[in-house]
């Protein structure tokens, strides 16, 4: 019988952020990835005379790590009742997304990350530190840039698998990148993001390198790393008239989209590089130290869209696109 090799990818409950899991199911090929289980216990989401967990497949693309038939299956955590487990922040975002489904909100997520060889940033020297930033954003060259050979290899990964990947860069500090997801709505937005962290991950194993999320990976005069998020509904991509009132509303839920960005955040959003305090909002055209920067061609152009610069490299798409698509449209 031909079969096929199914990685099934689900978010455990690991605290205080959320990671990825995945297992290998092999399947008669021409069928569909069946509804599978897992041990909660081992994924802080059960105790052990209860620990039966379900994995619901929710999408599936393309394995380009294993190719030929092979899938990746990205599921929800449900519980055997086959309601949602508490660690599912999808099935909530699902019902706003649903409720704000008219004004067609749009992510453009961005999401960056540090390679770290053991406990020290890619390409770091042993003792000491790099020269300071300044030439390593968007850089190129073995003394400015660390890693690309795995950036390439994650980029074509994510073009294989059909995600919709719109760029990579090197980023400020050195070792650290960036790659975006989108324009997608919220759900398909935050799938996929999942789905490129897993294949980040998975082929920096190939190189004996891993990539953390921290929002703060290395103390001192060092960028973070965020996830900086780009939003925009129909009426604003057609209009300047409702990026008022959207700003007026995110500036409202300040305190409720901090505590809910990545922990850590504070360590991050400190006022300097790059970033505004996470003790105040701000917003301006063009301002990379605002809470809520406005593209300059969106101003000239009177639409677009917007970006939150305050959600961390660690962050939860499914908490965060759900926040920000309740908190503007529900203003609009």
């Amino acid at each position: 019988m031909s079969v096929y090799k199914a990685e099934y990818i689900w978010i455990d409950g690991k605290e205080p952020t959320h990671t990825l899991r995945s297992k290998t199911k092999v399947v008669p090929l021409g069928e569909e990835p069946p509804v599978w289980g897992y041990d909660g216990s081992s994924t802080n989401q059960a105790e052990g005379r209860e620990s039966d967990l379900v994995l619901q497949p929710i999408a599936v693309y393309p394995d380009p790590v294993r190719g030929g038939d092979s899938k990746l299956v990205m599921c929800e955590v449900l519980h055997t009742d086959l309601t949602p487990h508490r660690s599912n922040h999808r099935a909530p975002l699902r019902e706003v997304a649903e409720k704000y489904k008219s004004h067609e909100p749009w992510f453009g997520i961005e999401q960056e990350y540090t390679f770290f060889e053991g406990i020290s940033p890619l390409g770091w020297p042993d003792h000491g530190f790099p020269a300071p930033q300044g030439g390593y954003y968007c850089g190129v060259g073995a003394d400015e840039v660390y890693g690309r050979e795995i950036v390439e290899a994650h980029l074509d990964a994510c073009i294989d698998a059909g995600l919709s990947i719109s760029g990579i860069n090197a980023e400020v500090m050195p070792a650290q990148w960036e790659f975006q997801i989108g324009p997608l709505g919220p759900i398909d937005a935050s799938d996929q993001l999942w789905v490129a962290r897993w294949l980040l991950y998975r082929i920096a194993e190939d190189f004996g390198v891993s990539a953390t999320l921290d929002p703060k990976p290395v103390k001192g005069d060092w960028n973070g790393a965020g996830c900086h998020t780009n939003f925009s509904t129909k009426s604003m991509r057609e209009s300047y008239d409702d990026f008022d009132k959207a700003i007026k509303a995110l500036e409202k839920n300040h305190d409720l989209h901090i505590k809910n960005y990545g922990d850590g955040i504070d360590r991050r959003l400190t006022g300097l590089h790059e970033t505004a305090s996470w003790k105040e909002f701000s917003a301006g055209v063009s301002n990379r130290g605002a809470s809520i920067r406005i593209p300059w061609q969106c101003a000239r152009d009177k639409k677009g869209y917007i970006e939150d610069r305050r959600p961390n490299a660690n962050m939860d798409p499914y908490i965060v696109t759900r926040l920000i698509t309740d908190t503007v449209c529900s203003a609009l």
